[in-house]
Protein backbone atom coordinates (compact mmCIF):
# COMPACT_ATOMS: atom_id res chain seq x y z
CA UNK A 1 0.00 0.00 0.00
CA UNK A 2 1.31 3.26 -0.94
CA UNK A 3 1.01 6.02 1.72
CA UNK A 4 0.65 8.62 0.02
CA UNK A 5 -2.09 7.53 -2.59
CA UNK A 6 -4.26 6.95 0.52
CA UNK A 7 -4.47 10.16 2.52
CA UNK A 8 -8.15 9.90 2.21
CA UNK A 9 -8.01 6.80 3.53
CA UNK A 10 -6.56 7.82 6.63
CA UNK A 11 -8.77 11.02 6.87
CA UNK A 12 -11.44 8.81 6.74
CA UNK A 13 -10.14 6.86 9.14
CA UNK A 14 -9.38 9.08 11.36
CA UNK A 15 -13.13 10.59 10.93
CA UNK A 16 -14.67 7.46 12.46
CA UNK A 17 -12.54 7.20 15.13
CA UNK A 18 -12.90 10.74 16.84
CA UNK A 19 -16.72 10.08 15.94
CA UNK A 20 -16.84 6.54 16.93
CA UNK A 21 -19.64 6.18 14.11
CA UNK A 22 -19.71 5.25 10.77
CA UNK A 23 -22.90 7.14 10.07
CA UNK A 24 -21.59 10.39 11.77
CA UNK A 25 -18.48 10.09 10.00
CA UNK A 26 -19.69 9.97 7.07
CA UNK A 27 -22.20 12.85 7.66
CA UNK A 28 -19.33 14.93 8.70
CA UNK A 29 -17.13 14.20 5.46
CA UNK A 30 -20.65 14.60 3.21
CA UNK A 31 -19.90 10.81 1.73
CA UNK A 32 -22.05 7.98 1.55
CA UNK A 33 -22.18 5.93 5.00
CA UNK A 34 -21.15 2.54 2.43
CA UNK A 35 -18.61 4.90 1.26
CA UNK A 36 -16.83 5.15 4.84
CA UNK A 37 -17.51 1.37 5.43
CA UNK A 38 -15.49 0.05 2.46
CA UNK A 39 -12.86 2.55 2.77
CA UNK A 40 -12.28 0.79 6.46
CA UNK A 41 -12.42 -2.36 5.22
CA UNK A 42 -10.08 -1.96 2.55
CA UNK A 43 -7.49 -0.20 5.04
CA UNK A 44 -7.84 -2.84 7.68
CA UNK A 45 -7.33 -5.55 5.32
CA UNK A 46 -4.52 -3.44 3.16
CA UNK A 47 -2.73 -3.69 7.29
CA UNK A 48 -3.80 -7.08 7.66
CA UNK A 49 -5.33 -6.45 11.04
CA UNK A 50 -8.55 -5.10 12.86
CA UNK A 51 -8.75 -1.22 13.52
CA UNK A 52 -12.21 -0.98 15.14
CA UNK A 53 -14.48 -3.22 17.23
CA UNK A 54 -17.83 -2.70 16.17
CA UNK A 55 -20.41 -2.24 18.80
CA UNK A 56 -24.27 -1.41 19.05
CA UNK A 57 -24.08 2.11 19.47
CA UNK A 58 -20.78 2.68 17.04
CA UNK A 59 -17.38 1.60 17.04
CA UNK A 60 -14.31 1.86 18.90
CA UNK A 61 -10.57 1.59 18.55
CA UNK A 62 -8.34 -1.67 18.93
CA UNK A 63 -5.15 -1.53 20.23
CA UNK A 64 -3.69 -1.18 16.72
CA UNK A 65 -6.45 0.76 15.64
CA UNK A 66 -5.18 3.19 18.78
CA UNK A 67 -1.22 2.97 17.38
CA UNK A 68 -2.38 3.86 13.65
CA UNK A 69 -4.53 6.61 14.96
CA UNK A 70 -1.85 8.29 16.82
CA UNK A 71 0.62 8.19 14.46
CA UNK A 72 -2.13 9.03 11.22
CA UNK A 73 -3.17 12.32 13.31
CA UNK A 74 -0.09 13.68 13.84
CA UNK A 75 1.33 12.70 10.49
CA UNK A 76 -1.40 14.48 9.07
CA UNK A 77 -1.22 17.22 11.51
CA UNK A 78 2.69 17.64 10.29
CA UNK A 79 0.89 18.34 6.61
CA UNK A 80 -0.87 20.78 6.77
CA UNK A 81 2.30 22.64 9.56
CA UNK A 82 4.41 21.89 6.71
CA UNK A 83 1.66 23.43 4.42
CA UNK A 84 1.05 26.54 6.10
CA UNK A 85 4.81 27.43 6.69
CA UNK A 86 5.64 27.50 3.23
CA UNK A 87 2.26 29.90 2.68
CA UNK A 88 3.55 31.81 5.12
CA UNK A 89 7.66 32.47 6.10
CA UNK A 90 6.47 33.72 9.84
CA UNK A 91 4.28 30.71 10.43
CA UNK A 92 5.36 29.61 13.84
CA UNK A 93 3.15 26.10 13.61
CA UNK A 94 0.16 25.68 16.00
CA UNK A 95 -1.06 24.71 19.42
CA UNK A 96 -4.40 23.43 20.63
CA UNK A 97 -5.10 23.75 24.11
CA UNK A 98 -7.93 22.39 26.35
CA UNK A 99 -9.02 23.62 30.11
CA UNK A 100 -12.00 24.41 32.20
CA UNK A 101 -13.27 28.21 32.00
CA UNK A 102 -11.64 28.28 36.02
CA UNK A 103 -8.32 27.32 35.21
CA UNK A 104 -8.28 29.35 31.72
CA UNK A 105 -9.75 32.85 33.56
CA UNK A 106 -7.27 32.29 36.61
CA UNK A 107 -4.24 30.06 35.61
CA UNK A 108 -3.59 29.41 31.76
CA UNK A 109 -4.17 34.07 31.03
CA UNK A 110 -1.12 34.08 32.09
CA UNK A 111 0.42 31.49 30.18
CA UNK A 112 -1.31 32.59 26.87
CA UNK A 113 -0.18 36.40 27.27
CA UNK A 114 3.75 35.55 27.94
CA UNK A 115 3.72 32.72 25.45
CA UNK A 116 1.88 35.24 22.81
CA UNK A 117 4.81 38.02 23.39
CA UNK A 118 7.14 35.19 22.54
CA UNK A 119 5.50 33.65 19.64
CA UNK A 120 2.77 35.50 17.91
CA UNK A 121 2.97 33.89 15.05
CA UNK A 122 1.52 30.48 16.59
CA UNK A 123 -1.86 29.01 15.17
CA UNK A 124 -3.09 29.09 18.77
CA UNK A 125 -6.55 27.39 19.88
CA UNK A 126 -8.40 27.09 23.22
CA UNK A 127 -10.92 25.09 24.37
CA UNK A 128 -13.29 25.74 27.58
CA UNK A 129 -14.41 22.23 28.46
CA UNK A 130 -14.28 20.00 31.36
CA UNK A 131 -11.21 18.77 32.74
CA UNK A 132 -12.85 15.43 32.49
CA UNK A 133 -13.63 16.17 28.45
CA UNK A 134 -9.77 17.90 28.09
CA UNK A 135 -8.64 14.42 29.36
CA UNK A 136 -10.70 12.59 26.42
CA UNK A 137 -9.65 14.93 24.06
CA UNK A 138 -5.79 14.16 25.11
CA UNK A 139 -6.26 10.59 24.57
CA UNK A 140 -7.90 11.45 20.96
CA UNK A 141 -5.08 13.23 20.22
CA UNK A 142 -7.27 15.88 19.54
CA UNK A 143 -5.63 18.72 21.40
CA UNK A 144 -2.57 19.29 22.32
CA UNK A 145 -1.83 20.28 26.00
CA UNK A 146 -4.21 20.33 28.84
CA UNK A 147 -4.52 22.19 32.03
CA UNK A 148 -6.05 20.12 34.46
CA UNK A 149 -6.17 18.55 37.88
CA UNK A 150 -4.01 16.14 37.84
CA UNK A 151 -5.68 12.74 37.46
CA UNK A 152 -5.39 9.75 39.59
CA UNK A 153 -3.15 7.72 36.97
CA UNK A 154 -1.84 9.81 34.16
CA UNK A 155 -1.02 6.44 32.51
CA UNK A 156 1.11 7.05 29.28
CA UNK A 157 1.12 11.05 29.49
CA UNK A 158 3.69 13.76 29.86
CA UNK A 159 2.54 15.45 33.26
CA UNK A 160 4.08 18.98 34.21
CA UNK A 161 3.06 20.01 37.76
CA UNK A 162 1.65 23.88 38.42
CA UNK A 163 1.58 23.30 42.17
CA UNK A 164 -1.49 23.01 44.02
CA UNK A 165 -4.92 24.65 44.86
CA UNK A 166 -6.67 24.75 47.81
CA UNK A 167 -10.53 24.95 48.71
CA UNK A 168 -11.85 26.82 51.40
CA UNK A 169 -15.47 28.70 52.60
CA UNK A 170 -15.90 31.97 52.37
CA UNK A 171 -18.59 34.33 53.50
CA UNK A 172 -18.77 37.90 54.35
CA UNK A 173 -18.11 38.59 57.81
CA UNK A 174 -21.58 40.01 58.53
CA UNK A 175 -23.31 36.82 57.32
CA UNK A 176 -20.76 34.83 59.82
CA UNK A 177 -22.14 36.98 62.72
CA UNK A 178 -25.74 35.43 61.92
CA UNK A 179 -24.44 32.05 63.13
CA UNK A 180 -23.91 31.45 66.78
CA UNK A 181 -21.88 28.72 66.40
CA UNK A 182 -18.91 26.51 66.14
CA UNK A 183 -16.95 26.90 62.53
CA UNK A 184 -17.00 22.83 61.78
CA UNK A 185 -21.04 23.43 63.16
CA UNK A 186 -21.76 26.30 60.02
CA UNK A 187 -22.74 23.62 57.97
CA UNK A 188 -25.81 22.49 59.98
CA UNK A 189 -27.26 26.22 59.45
CA UNK A 190 -26.08 28.30 56.74
CA UNK A 191 -26.76 28.18 53.06
CA UNK A 192 -23.39 26.37 51.20
CA UNK A 193 -23.45 27.05 47.79
CA UNK A 194 -21.08 24.87 45.75
CA UNK A 195 -20.33 23.80 42.28
CA UNK A 196 -23.17 21.85 40.65
CA UNK A 197 -22.72 17.66 41.05
CA UNK A 198 -21.15 17.03 37.95
CA UNK A 199 -17.95 19.56 38.24
CA UNK A 200 -14.36 17.68 39.24
CA UNK A 201 -14.04 20.22 42.12
CA UNK A 202 -17.83 19.34 43.52
CA UNK A 203 -16.87 15.54 43.73
CA UNK A 204 -13.62 16.71 45.78
CA UNK A 205 -15.92 18.39 47.75
CA UNK A 206 -18.49 15.65 48.23
CA UNK A 207 -15.61 13.32 49.31
CA UNK A 208 -14.63 15.63 51.43
CA UNK A 209 -17.65 15.65 53.33
CA UNK A 210 -18.42 12.06 52.74
CA UNK A 211 -15.14 11.38 55.18
CA UNK A 212 -15.84 13.85 57.52
CA UNK A 213 -19.06 12.60 57.99
CA UNK A 214 -20.39 16.42 56.91
CA UNK A 215 -24.26 16.81 55.93
CA UNK A 216 -24.79 20.51 54.90
CA UNK A 217 -28.64 20.93 55.24
CA UNK A 218 -28.90 24.14 52.75
CA UNK A 219 -27.02 23.88 49.67
CA UNK A 220 -27.24 25.85 46.58
CA UNK A 221 -26.01 25.19 43.16
CA UNK A 222 -24.47 27.09 40.38
CA UNK A 223 -22.16 26.06 37.28
CA UNK A 224 -19.19 28.80 37.52
CA UNK A 225 -16.65 29.35 40.37
CA UNK A 226 -17.17 32.99 39.21
CA UNK A 227 -20.88 33.39 40.75
CA UNK A 228 -20.06 31.27 43.70
CA UNK A 229 -17.48 34.48 44.80
CA UNK A 230 -20.12 36.86 43.84
CA UNK A 231 -23.23 35.72 45.68
CA UNK A 232 -20.60 35.05 48.54
CA UNK A 233 -19.95 38.81 48.27
CA UNK A 234 -23.56 39.48 48.45
CA UNK A 235 -24.06 38.20 51.63
CA UNK A 236 -26.22 34.94 50.52
CA UNK A 237 -24.22 32.02 52.10
CA UNK A 238 -20.96 30.09 52.53
CA UNK A 239 -19.38 29.54 49.32
CA UNK A 240 -16.83 26.98 48.29
CA UNK A 241 -14.26 28.72 46.06
CA UNK A 242 -10.58 28.31 45.23
CA UNK A 243 -8.47 30.31 47.56
CA UNK A 244 -5.97 31.46 44.54
CA UNK A 245 -9.20 33.12 43.02
CA UNK A 246 -10.02 35.22 46.22
CA UNK A 247 -6.89 36.55 47.85
CA UNK A 248 -7.82 39.88 47.14
CA UNK A 249 -11.42 39.91 49.15
CA UNK A 250 -9.56 37.85 51.39
CA UNK A 251 -7.23 40.89 52.01
CA UNK A 252 -9.57 43.74 51.87
CA UNK A 253 -12.00 42.13 53.83
CA UNK A 254 -14.60 41.91 51.80
CA UNK A 255 -14.97 37.88 52.65
CA UNK A 256 -13.43 35.84 55.46
CA UNK A 257 -12.01 32.26 55.42
CA UNK A 258 -14.47 29.76 57.42
CA UNK A 259 -11.29 28.29 59.30
CA UNK A 260 -12.42 24.59 60.04
CA UNK A 261 -10.40 22.10 62.33
CA UNK A 262 -10.05 19.47 58.82
CA UNK A 263 -9.03 21.57 55.87
CA UNK A 264 -10.21 20.46 52.77
CA UNK A 265 -7.40 18.63 50.95
CA UNK A 266 -5.58 20.54 47.96
CA UNK A 267 -5.41 19.60 44.27
CA UNK A 268 -2.63 19.32 41.91
CA UNK A 269 -3.25 21.21 39.13
CA UNK A 270 -0.89 21.31 35.64
CA UNK A 271 -0.10 20.44 32.11
CA UNK A 272 -0.71 17.09 30.58
CA UNK A 273 0.24 16.17 26.77
CA UNK A 274 1.56 12.95 24.93
CA UNK A 275 5.26 12.61 24.11
CA UNK A 276 4.15 11.21 20.96
CA UNK A 277 6.63 11.40 17.55
CA UNK A 278 6.53 13.96 15.88
CA UNK A 279 6.65 15.99 18.80
CA UNK A 280 4.81 19.39 18.82
CA UNK A 281 7.83 21.58 19.90
CA UNK A 282 5.00 24.56 20.83
CA UNK A 283 4.15 22.48 23.87
CA UNK A 284 7.69 22.76 25.40
CA UNK A 285 7.75 26.54 24.58
CA UNK A 286 4.48 27.32 26.28
CA UNK A 287 4.58 25.43 29.42
CA UNK A 288 7.88 26.80 30.13
CA UNK A 289 6.85 30.03 29.42
CA UNK A 290 7.56 32.08 33.03
CA UNK A 291 4.12 34.03 33.41
CA UNK A 292 4.00 36.17 36.77
CA UNK A 293 3.37 34.22 39.90
CA UNK A 294 0.14 32.91 40.36
CA UNK A 295 -0.10 32.15 43.54
CA UNK A 296 0.12 28.22 43.60
CA UNK A 297 1.70 26.59 46.56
Amino acid sequence: MNTFDNLTKYKIFLSVAEKKSISKAAASLYISQPAVSITIKKLEENLNTTLFVRKSKGVELTEKGRLLYDSAKKAIQMLSDTEKSLKSPFYAGRLHIATSNVLCKHFLMPYLKEYLSLYPDTDLAITCTSSAEAFIMIERCSIDLALVVKPSNPGRFMYHSLGMIEYIFVCTPAYREKWDCQNDEIFEYANIMLLDKDNVSRKHINAYYAKNKIIPLHILEVNEMDMLIEFAKMGIGISCVVKQFVEQELETGCLMEIALSNPVPPREIGFLYQDIQPFNDNILKFIHAKPAANGLL
